[in-house]
């Protein structure tokens, strides 16, 4: 595809605690969390001026899933003004704590387990043509995606069934059991194949990727979807790739995460061995070739590029320095590494697992991520300009500018409307719905009236 749509789903972990201990159940500050969003909204399930959608997901998890972007400078932006915005429910639920009070710290967390092992997402959405074959896209794409972790992974501390404890490539990993399915939570497949495209079913499928670790780092999220569009790419294009198939995906995503050198052999289908290491370099440097015969199509194609090539390098090499400031799963190991060895502790401790928690942490005042990037310590790719302009306002070259000019001049308004991914609806007598199908359409001639509707008091008689 010349264009692409992606979207990110982020699922947040949240507590409530006071002297270390929990104060309220997560569903009584869910609901201190998203008052104002109901009382605005008349629901906990809410599309926002900026095009995102806001919600309560299944366990009391808020979840922004942002606009429709078609850059990936956009879809960092949107993503980090989804953090700022879900942190910004947690600092108006704590004033509501204190006015009622109760005492207790709301904690946000962009991660994918809670102190239980219960998993939480974090989905990818690629807008694919409906011409491709789901099936043949899903096989040749999996063994990117369950090796893809030596590159994105967000880093984790496992214990073992003995009791030990070990650094891992990813937080997801352990709990994906199948390839591809249209299941979810019971099967916790890799790539979802529910046939939802949110756009024209004729002319478009939704590639619902939900293997992937949520990534605090702008930089491992920018190669995260950035590697995999160009896979994308490949695969659209017809470029042919080796026949990568896994043996076994459930058992070689698992064995990878436990292997930081990226070196480990897994046995493919056709009874070779690879490592993770040499199949990621398999579709990096046909992505290279690709490039270097096409030309760049995307902003950011060669950094997604460099990046790719330099953490496997980083990798390969255990010159870990190489990306010490770009990549999730190696930041994270080097400051838990180094305050275990400053204070001689194993990385069970439960000082260094609530060092862990605390990289994830939102807060910018308290979280060690967000402290290390206010320091200069990490890499950035959007500035804060720019995360501000997402907190408000949806990319103006796709759909989401339609939905957000709606919502906020119906809000500006005060006149009752529905939005979905698709629709746009008056809430008037006439009932006046607009059905975007195209995801690359940011200009509608429809949405233009209906705009106008919505200043004209006469809108709400029925037609003559």
């Amino acid at each position: 595809m010349d264009r692409r749509i992606y979207g990110l789903e982020t699922e947040f972990g949240l507590t409530c605690t006071q002297e270390g201990k929990r104060r309220l159940a997560p569903d009584e500050v869910a609901r201190y969390m998203f008052r104002s969003i109901v009382a605005w909204g008349r629901s906990s399930n809410v599309f926002l001026g900026n095009g995102a959608r806001l919600y309560l997901d299944v366990g009391n998890h808020p979840e922004y899933a942002s606009a429709e972007c078609d850059t990936l400078p956009d879809l960092l932006a949107q993503d980090r003004a989804g953090e700022q915005i879900v942190q910004s429910l947690v600092q108006e639920a704590t004033a509501r704590l204190a006015e009622d009070g109760v005492d207790g710290r709301i904690y946000l967390f962009k991660n994918n387990l809670d102190s239980a092992g219960t998993s939480y997402g974090c989905h990818e959405n690629y807008l694919v043509p409906r011409t491709q074959d789901l099936n043949r896209l899903s096989r040749a794409l999996l063994p990117f995606l369950i090796t893809r972790q030596v590159i994105v992974g967000a880093g984790h501390i496992l214990t073992e069934p003995d009791g030990s404890s070990r650094y891992c490539l990813s937080q997801r990993a352990d709990v994906m059991w199948e390839g591809a399915s249209s299941a979810t939570t019971r099967s916790r497949p890799m790539i979802n194949t529910r046939d939802e495209p949110h756009a024209d079913a004729d002319r478009f499928r939704r590639l619902h990727v939900i293997v992937g670790d949520s990534n605090m780092s702008e930089t491992t999220t920018l190669l995260k979807v950035g590697a995999t569009d160009l896979v994308l790419r490949l695969l659209e294009a017809g470029v042919e790739i080796p026949d990568l198939t896994l043996g076994s995906e459930s058992k070689a995503i698992r064995a990878i995460n436990r292997d930081l050198t990226g070196s480990i052999p897994v046995p493919l289908a056709t009874g070779i061995t690879m490592t993770p290491v040499q199949i990621q370099r398999e579709y990096q440097q046909r992505a290279a070739d690709y490039l270097a015969q096409h030309g760049p199509a995307r902003p950011l194609d060669e950094q997604v590029l460099d990046l790719w090539d330099r953490t496997l390098s980083a990798v390969e090499t255990g010159r870990w320095e190489l990306v010490d400031t770009e990549i999730d799963w190696i930041i994270k190991h080097r400051l838990l590494t180094r305050y275990a060895q400053l204070h001689d502790l194993e990385l069970g401790d439960m000082r260094i697992r609530q060092l862990e928690l605390s990289y994830h942490d939102v807060d910018p005042s308290r979280g060690l991520f967000a402290r290390l990037r206010e320091r200069g310590g990490v890499t950035c790719v959007v500035d804060q300009a720019a995360i501000d302009a997402a907190r408000t306002y949806p990319p103006s070259t796709t759909r989401a500018h339609l939905r957000g000019m709606f919502v906020r001049e119906a809000d500006r308004r005060g006149r009752d409307y529905t939005v979905d991914w698709s629709h746009l609806r008056l809430n008037d007598q006439a009932q006046r719905t607009v059905l975007c199908k195209d995801p690359f359409l940011a200009q509608d001639d429809r949405v233009e009236h209906l705009m106008e509707l919505l200043a004209d008091p006469a809108a709400d008689l029925p037609p003559r």
